[in-house]
């Protein structure tokens, strides 16, 4: 009888259930926390290898990756196989020391278009499973693709026109100027000149005195940042070939004054440091030489113009074209459609930008470094001519005449104005620095 009542008990109590649930239930929950956690460690892997695809299909066409200095010599587009074999070379080193995949497939491509290199890198690997195995599955595909692209430099053409004219040998800086009138206070009327005149009839002129005292005329800056400009260049470029320089002064001479090429253009940076060397004061054969004619920018300018040829794309072979116009801003020649009131046959005024009009529509970008025009009160004949389109109502002023004609001279972007406490070196390099990064932003 007892024992038929504990059988009763056993069939009418349903507490064991819950064992028998959970039992039947703890099999797919075991395997959905597998799932996960094989899941979430081939993820992890996957973006492992997607980083070693980012990193090697950037590399691949780093300015200083082989894919991209090759890319400056080809003439077509096409494939790089240097490129490939270099994407894969990263890709594989990023992966040193990487476990838990079976690579399966790896490949990479770098082509030159245009003037963009490509690089694309795709993968494909097997990731084991720990749980998932207990669900017949042993392991998990995964899969990436990465594409770079990155432009290409410019080549350009830069042609360096530069002011030698008796008015650049005014001193460098407010000092300079200073010490350059108290040396010259007693001088005689008939050798007086304001500037360091580098008159060759006489070997006491204002030249050789400057020389002689140490002080820096802007002459001397000039030539000095000029030659730094092609040691930034050297610097800046990718390619050996990338920049051409070209140099041209006013003229040697007074009685010569016009064009003169110090250096043709060319790629040898080393050769044009070497021959800006040689930049100086323009001579005179005593005072009024020439009829000190010898800013003459309406026969400057359009003969530099003939000169440069059509700018181009900025591809290999295909260079884009700057002139750098350095000057102090103001005529004197003869131009009988002076700006300014002339002295007889003589016109002094500021530059007329029409000139510099013609090479910016044909597509040459000019970059102006305005060596601003320097107050001489000592002197009449800056006070007489020069100063009524130089000054303000308390002297030189940023708003002269000058200053906006030689702005209006620049393409945009592309003027600088040094005064006296500048440094012309640091200018020119900041041109030249705007020029490269405007080329490769709008071109």
């Amino acid at each position: 009888m007892a024992f038929a009542e504990a059988i009763a008990r056993f069939h009418r109590d349903r507490r064991g259930n819950i064992a028998v649930i959970f039992a039947l239930v703890l099999i797919p929950l075991i395997s959905a926390i597998g799932c996960a956690v094989d899941y979430s460690r081939a993820n992890a892997l996957r973006t492992k290898l997607q980083a070693a695809a980012d990193a090697a299909s950037v590399g691949a066409v780093s300015r200083t990756s082989p894919a991209y200095i090759a890319a400056g010599s080809m003439s077509t587009d096409g494939a790089i196989t240097s490129g490939a074999d270099d994407a894969l070379r990263i890709f594989n080193g990023n992966l040193a020391n990487l476990t838990g995949y079976t690579l399966d497939s790896v490949a990479a491509t770098v082509s030159k278009s245009g003037e963009a290199v490509t690089s694309k890198v795709t993968f494909s690997a097997q990731i084991s499973t720990m749980f998932m195995k207990a669900v017949a599955v042993s392991s998990m595909t995964v899969g990436g693709v990465s594409t770079a692209t990155a432009s290409m430099p410019k080549y350009i053409d830069f042609y360096l026109l530069l002011d030698n004219s008796p008015s650049m040998g005014v001193g460098a800086t407010p000092t300079d100027v200073a010490a350059m009138v108290a040396a010259t206070a007693n001088k005689s009327s008939d050798d007086h000149c304001a500037f360091a005149c580098h008159d060759v009839n006489n070997k006491n002129n204002y030249y050789n005195l400057a020389k002689a005292l140490g002080i820096t005329t802007r002459i001397d800056v000039l030539r000095s940042a000029t030659q730094q400009l092609m040691d930034t260049a050297a610097a800046t470029a990718t390619y050996t070939n990338q920049f051409r320089m070209a140099i041209y002064d006013f003229g040697a001479s007074a009685q010569t004054a016009g064009l003169r090429n110090l250096f043709a253009l060319s790629a040898s940076l080393s050769s044009a440091k070497t021959a800006a060397g040689a930049i100086d004061l323009m001579t005179v054969k005593g005072q009024n030489d020439n009829n000190d004619q010898d800013t003459q920018y309406t026969a400057i300018l359009p003969a530099i113009d003939k000169l440069i040829a059509a700018p181009g794309t900025g591809a290999a072979g295909s260079p884009l074209k700057y002139l750098f116009f350095v000057s102090d801003g103001v005529a004197d020649e003869y131009n009988p459609a002076c700006l300014k009131p002339k002295t007889g046959n003589r016109c002094q005024s500021p530059i007329n930008p029409a000139l510099c009009k013609t090479l910016k529509d044909r597509g040459v970008r000019v970059a102006v470094l305005y060596t601003t025009y320097l107050d001489l009160p000592s002197n009449d004949w800056y006070k007489k001519w020069i100063a009524p389109f130089n000054e303000g109502p308390y002297g030189p002023s940023p708003n002269s005449e000058i200053a906006k004609n030689m702005e209006a001279c620049a393409s945009p972007g592309f003027y600088f104005e040094v005064s006296p406490t500048q440094g012309i070196a640091e200018a020119m390099n900041a041109l030249f620095k705007r020029a490269v990064a405007d080329a490769r932003i709008t071109s």
